[in-house]
């Protein structure tokens, strides 16, 4: 945004500090306007023909701005992929403390990467690796979907969870069909 005496325009579209338009008139006269009242010409909308100025406390101005924005960051949440590593031959234990790990990142909002590394003799049954992996997706399904399907990368099998399910929408409409047939075999 230009100010004051960076706006070169020889005429420009004036609006008050109480918001009323004054009209077009020259870039001079708008300046001599805004230095009268105490207060800056800020260029607001540079595209326009002639371009729209406003006059305003341009400091004021810029500090709620940057202050809007740090509100605005402070209230979003960015989307993280967090890792979980398993291996072919996991202990049903440790299977579900993992799981436990993913359900927090997973209501947390975070996608969860599965990642099942088989190492020596392992890589010859990536099926037994392929089971823990789809048992640790199954117990996850009410609240997370694959993304895509389970791919094989060298020594290394991944799937990605995203938070949020297919089956939870589809919940509902079930037991209303199943009442349906239930009441009309009565």
């Amino acid at each position: 945004m230009k100010a004051n005496r960076e706006i070169r325009a020889p005429k420009v579209r004036v609006i008050s500090q109480t918001g009323e338009q004054i009209g077009i008139i020259s870039t001079q006269e708008a300046l001599a306007r805004a230095e009268e009242a105490g207060l800056d010409l800020v260029e607001i909308v540079p595209g326009s023909s002639p371009p729209v100025c406003k006059i305003m406390n341009y400091g004021k101005f810029r500090y709620e701005q940057t202050k809007r924005e740090k509100g605005n960051k402070k209230t979003q949440h960015q989307i993280k992929v967090k890792e979980i590593k398993l291996k072919p031959n996991i202990d049903e234990n440790d299977l579900n403390t993992k799981l436990r790990h993913a359900r927090d990142f997973i209501h947390k909002g975070n996608k969860v990467k599965i990642t099942c590394t088989f190492r020596g003799r392992e890589t010859m049954h990536p099926e037994i690796g392929k089971k823990v992996v789809q048992k640790f997706c199954d117990e996850l399904e009410e609240i997370a979907a694959p993304e895509a399907p389970m791919k094989m990368f060298g020594r290394i099998l991944n799937v990605v969870l995203a938070p949020g399910s297919k089956k939870k929408k589809e919940a509902p409409k079930r037991p209303s069909s199943q009442e349906d047939a239930g009441s009309s075999e009565e």
